[in-house]
This record gives structure tokens, C-alpha cells and sequence, in this order.
């Protein structure tokens, strides 16, 4: 019998972070979490076993638990190290800083923290705050004024600076996002505006003048609408000169054309609707919806002559 014999009965305890999953790495060993796990991320105490662990409670931090220690600046949740050189700033700038797991609430930016490292992930995990360097408080100043440089300030070392420069990257990138976001909801807005406006017409076109207002914002629909009334069938819709609608419909087996305007008064029926008598042309009398009878009737009537050709 050997001593990991001796030891499988008896259950220790060990306080170490918890940041998810069901591994947890302590001891320069790995366990895995049995049970019910965390509802967040932090320090707990384990009951563990040579091969299992579990939950006991929360507890306090024990740094010391932690690997190598490590000072440097806080930017939202990426650590930027006292080893940390400035340079030019490019898209890539956060991914070039490891995150830092279980912060407190309420630090300040630009705060100098200590860092531990979990010892198999490499992790790293907050320690608590490091005695700062002194200009801090001015870099802030500048950032709070929206300032792009800190070149007056005294005393910033290159790892301040690129801190203020990631700093400075993040806030811009979020105004963008701001903006960006706005134009999107408004765009949404004047959409779903337009489809209301639409949907409110289209209830109207059982009515004349619910189709000339649908004209105004879909010529198609109301077209379509209006040759209905008399029993055609739209098949196309152009613009012609002048703000006219060079219209082509089906009517009882045949294509015509004519030519209206934007609120669907004839302008040129396609067919000859000229009086004998006078000699007056009659096309203006007429709208898409009136148009369909008077051919309808002219053809009964054996008088039809059609000379716009669809």
C-alpha cells in the first residue's frame, strides 16, 4: 500500500479561484468539479479528493495561492504590463493584452493592479491594487477631456501610454458603435414608418381617393388596384416623360397600353376615344379605373381602334 493509498479516504480543503467549467487546477493538480457549480465566477473552497472536488462555500481571496506576481495598468478588463511599450495604434492593440479574471467593482481607469497567474493556464487573476506611479491622475484628466495626446504630462512610461492609447482606441470604437447603432434604428424607424404608411393605404384602396394616396408612395399597388375595378389586369409600370406612367394591362384576352399621370388620370388611352360629332378627344376624361368599361363597351359596339400596341 503506497501513501496515495493512505490518503483517499480523507477529504482536504483548498480555497481557489473559479472562472467556469468543471476543472478545477490547484496543487499543480487538476480535479474535476463535482456537483452544483457556482452561480458566478470567484473564490471558493473545495473539499477535493485525489481525482474529484467539490463546492463548500465561497471564500475569501487568497493571492498567494496565485503564480508569479505582476504589476501594470487596467483597461476595462485587459491588463496592460509595467513591461508594456507604446507604439502605433492599430486594430489589433487589445488582443495584445491578456484579460484579467475576478476584478473588484469600482477601480478606476488607468489603475496600477496586481496580477497573479494560474499556474497550469496561465490565467491571469486580480491581486489587488499596486502603489501608483504618480501621473495617473493627470492621464485620466486628459482622457476624461477627450484629449488625443499626454505628450505634457510628466513621468508617463510607455506602458501608461500605451494603456491611454488602448483606452483611447476602446472609447472611440464604442462612439462608433453608438452611432452606428442610431443610423440603424432610425433606418428601422423610417421602415417600419413606410410599412405602416403602406399598410394604411392599402386598407384605403377600396376607394379613389385611398388609391390616389397609395399612388404617391407605390404607383404599382394603386395601379393594380384601380384596373381592377373595371376588370383588367396590370402587367407593367413605367416611367415616361414628365412624371408620366406608361401603363400595359390585360383586358378580357388583350394587351393595351396607355399613358397616365401620377394620380392615375388618362393622358393617352391607346385606343381612339375621339368623338364623331366634335372631335373631341375624350381621353382625359377618363382614369385607370373608368378606362377598362369604355373599351369593354367600344368593342361590344364593334367601334374599337386601338393604335397604342402592347
Amino acid at each position: 500500500m503506497g501513501w496515495r493509498d493512505l490518503i483517499t479516504e480523507e477529504e482536504l480543503a483548498v480555497v481557489a479561484p473559479w472562472m467556469g467549467g468543471r476543472s478545477l487546477h490547484s496543487g499543480g493538480r487538476t480535479r474535476t468539479i463535482t456537483g452544483t457549480l457556482p452561480e458566478e465566477h470567484g473564490w471558493y473552497r473545495f473539499s477535493v479528493r485525489p481525482r474529484a472536488a467539490e463546492v463548500v462555500e465561497a471564500a475569501m481571496a487568497a493571492p498567494e495561492r496565485l503564480g508569479w506576481m505582476q504589476t501594470g495598468f487596467l483597461v476595462g478588463n485587459r491588463f496592460v504590463p509595467d513591461y508594456a511599450q507604446s507604439g502605433q495604434l492599430e486594430g489589433r492593440l487589445a488582443g495584445r493584452f491578456a484579460q484579467v479574471h475576478l476584478l473588484e467593482e469600482g477601480l478606476e481607469r488607468f489603475a496600477r493592479i496586481e496580477v497573479g497567474a494560474m499556474r497550469q493556464h496561465g490565467n491571469l487573476v486580480y491581486r489587488g491594487l499596486a502603489f501608483p506611479l504618480g501621473p495617473e491622475d493627470e492621464v485620466l484628466t486628459a482622457f476624461l477631456d477627450k484629449n488625443s495626446s499626454i505628450h505634457d504630462v510628466k513621468g508617463v512610461i510607455p506602458s501608461l501610454q500605451a494603456a491611454f492609447d488602448l483606452e483611447c482606441y476602446e472609447r472611440d470604437k464604442a462612439d462608433e458603435r453608438r452611432r452606428e447603432l442610431l443610423r440603424l434604428r432610425e433606418e428601422e424607424a423610417a421602415r417600419r414608418a413606410r410599412d405602416e404608411e403602406r399598410q394604411r393605404l392599402a386598407e384605403s384602396l377600396g376607394n379613389g381617393a385611398g388609391r390616389r394616396e397609395m399612388a404617391r408612395v407605390d404607383f404599382h399597388s394603386a395601379a393594380t388596384a384601380a384596373l381592377a375595378v373595371g376588370g383588367a389586369e396590370l402587367l407593367d409600370a413605367r416611367s415616361g416623360r414628365g412624371g408620366e406612367r406608361v401603363v400595359r394591362y390585360r383586358l378580357d384576352g388583350r394587351r393595351y397600353e396607355c399613358v397616365c399621370d401620377s394620380q392615375m388620370r388618362i393622358i393617352d388611352a391607346g385606343v381612339c376615344l375621339t368623338d364623331e360629332t366634335t372631335g373631341e378627344k375624350g381621353d382625359t376624361f377618363f382614369t385607370l379605373e373608368s378606362l377598362p368599361a369604355v373599351i369593354r363597351q367600344a368593342d361590344r359596339e364593334g367601334v374599337l381602334v386601338v393604335y397604342r400596341h402592347a
